[in-house]
């Protein structure tokens, strides 16, 4: 399949970001994308709306269904799988991009913040999936993909910021896990992962500002590499935890720059990434 026309993507954390960026790529091939999140009104910190991906979709040659979801809400997530197959007749592509972050040590996280990280991250991954089974298993190229990281259980990684990495780590066993069990229904599960950091809010706000910023990517390196992913054969392609630029340099890509905020600034590596 050389693209994603005629298919339903079903994108969560998509007012901005990365999310905003794979419903955009998939619009690109006339794809239908159900944009799931909470922001629908501008925020006063955060840019980027469900309203603003949905025209951005739009205008980009695909269709859009908004879906107001706090994936925390298990009845709300399974509602919006089912708007999105009433709406689009089908689902062939399911994307939890949706995730919560708070890098501190045990003695500085909050229980609710733990809790926060992994009903957003972990459980909402598995909620997702769960739903969509069904219509994924009627779909001749399935694919779930979760932004999570390779799999590194050495202290370097856990002891900063353990409740942050288990939440994260859970969804790559989920992947995993999930790839082996869903392999006979022909239903392809892989992680994603980004090699640097990307231009996102959470990098501004939360990780490291306008000089983190400028050693970042744009979110549009993700998408792509999110679209070379799902064009592939789902049974040559599951259980994997890959990185965007390895995905990307399979499929021909050699040249990176163009995805630098900055191409004269030093790249910073992501969490997980040696």
């Amino acid at each position: 399949m050389a693209d994603l026309a005629d298919r339903t993507v079903l994108v969560t954390g998509a007012s901005r970001g990365i999310g905003a960026a794979i419903a955009v790529r998939a619009a690109r091939d006339g794809a239908r994308v159900a944009l799931l999140g909470k922001t629908t009104r501008p925020h006063p910190k955060l840019p980027g709306t469900l309203g603003e991906t949905a025209r951005a979709v739009e205008a980009a040659g695909g269709r859009a269904l908004v879906l107001r979801c706090d994936v925390r809400d298990a009845d709300a997530v399974e509602a919006a799988v089912a708007a999105t197959v009433d709406a689009f007749g089908r689902l062939d592509v399911v994307v939890h991009n949706a995730g919560a972050i708070h890098l501190a040590g045990t003695a500085d996280t909050p229980v609710r913040r733990w809790d926060l990280m992994h009903q957003v991250n972990a459980r909402a991954m598995f909620v997702l999936v769960r739903a969509s089974l069904e219509p994924l298993a009627r779909s001749d190229r399935a694919h779930v993909v979760a932004m999570c990281p390779p799999l590194d259980v050495s202290p370097r990684w856990l002891a900063p910021h353990v409740a942050y990495t288990v939440s994260k780590y859970a969804m790559s066993l989920m992947v995993v896990g999930m790839a082996e069990e869903l392999r006979e229904r022909r239903i392809a599960v892989n992680g994603l992962w980004p090699r640097t950091t990307i231009d996102t809010a959470a990098v501004r706000n939360l990780l490291g500002g306008e000089a983190m910023a400028r050693r970042s990517r744009r979110p549009e390196i993700v998408a792509d590499a999110f679209h070379a992913l799902v064009t592939r054969d789902p049974a040559a392609c599951t259980g994997a935890l890959r990185i965007d630029e390895d995905v990307l340099r399979e499929a021909g890509v050699s040249d990176f720059d163009a995805y630098a905020v900055d191409p004269t600034a030093d790249l910073q590596p992501d969490l997980f990434v040696d």
